[in-house]
């Protein structure tokens, strides 16, 4: 048992490293030796302060959601406090400075963070492919036409911002070809619709939402098919709290796989959960369950106005 523990202690690398060496069937592999996670009857359960890198819950993360509601976090013994942030970065800052025990983030702020000297270990992940597009109105045809735009994002270093550099480079544009707007993680659709920025990153479910609100928006690139192999989303903690909690975070680990597990298999039961955390409807999540279990790294999304 420990030793499949220590097997889950991943120090961050490089990302071209960690794309090719950590993914959730790794993971999912080692914990199912390690059977279903539970602490001794009548303990105590162990208070767990996690953060989530948006200020509303993500398809991305509903893992935590569905492990909640499921009992999973409860039968492995966890108390789990979810704390919705601003983003990635402030999750990773709240990791390093304690008033976090486990942190989702994506990689680029753990990245930055490691490289700092944050004493950082990636012990999971909530997601094994990109899972967003890049979203503007339809009269933004190509990545060139953003020149002198104004493009939403959370933070500069953040995902979203890390998102829309990536299309900017790809069409030999810089940041300073356009203008970045800060916006809030439930304010990007809106800030489209009334003109207020001309691009947002948005996760699967925002997308379809979007499109179905404004037919004038459109999906300019998806980013899960130009970069497929990008290493996305982490569970991250600090070297020194793992230390001192590896079975705590064995069991943190096995939930979220029970959970994964449950996702894939039973839409049914999935989707009604997910609606309530992301506060989007039944057949938008719906549709993006759909998307999102599709194979493959191209999952285009689209609205569905009939």
């Amino acid at each position: 048992m420990m030793r499949a523990a220590r097997d889950l202690l991943w120090k961050v690398q490089p990302m071209r490293t960690l794309a090719r060496s950590l993914s959730c069937c790794v993971l999912a592999s080692a914990l199912a030796s390690c059977g279903k996670a539970s602490s001794p009857a009548g303990d105590a359960p162990v208070a767990l302060e996690l953060g989530l890198p948006t200020d509303v819950t993500s398809f991305a993360n509903a893992d935590v959601a569905v492990a909640e509601a499921q009992g999973f976090f409860r039968a492995a013994g966890l108390a789990v406090h979810v704390k919705n942030l601003s983003s990635g970065v402030t999750v990773v800052q709240g990791v390093v400075g304690g008033s976090l025990n486990v942190g989702a983030a994506s990689i680029e702020p753990v990245v930055n963070a490691q490289a700092r000297g944050g004493g950082l270990a990636i012990i999971g992940s909530y997601a094994d492919r990109l899972t967003v597009s890049m979203v503007t109105p339809v009269t933004i045809q190509t990545p060139a036409d953003l020149r002198g735009k104004r493009l939403g994002i959370q933070q500069v270093g953040a995902f979203r911002e890390v998102m829309t550099r990536m299309v900017l480079e790809g069409a030999g544009l810089t940041p300073a070809d356009a203008t970045y707007v800060p916006v809030s993680a439930n304010g990007y659709a809106s800030a489209l619709i009334q003109g207020t920025i001309q691009s947002a990153i948005l996760q699967t479910e925002q997308a379809i939402d979007a499109l179905q609100r404004d037919d004038k928006l459109h999906v300019l690139v998806d980013l899960g098919q130009i970069r497929p192999d990008y290493f996305y989303g982490t569970y991250v903690v600090s070297q020194g709290w793992l230390a001192r909690n590896q079975d705590v975070a064995r069991r943190f680990l096995t939930a979220i796989v029970r959970a994964h597990r449950f996702m894939y298999q039973d839409k049914a039961g999935t989707v009604p959960i997910v609606a309530r955390a992301t506060g989007l409807s039944e057949p938008a999540i719906g549709r993006a369950y759909d998307v999102r279990a599709s194979p493959g790294p191209s999952r285009r999304c689209s609205s569905s106005r009939s």
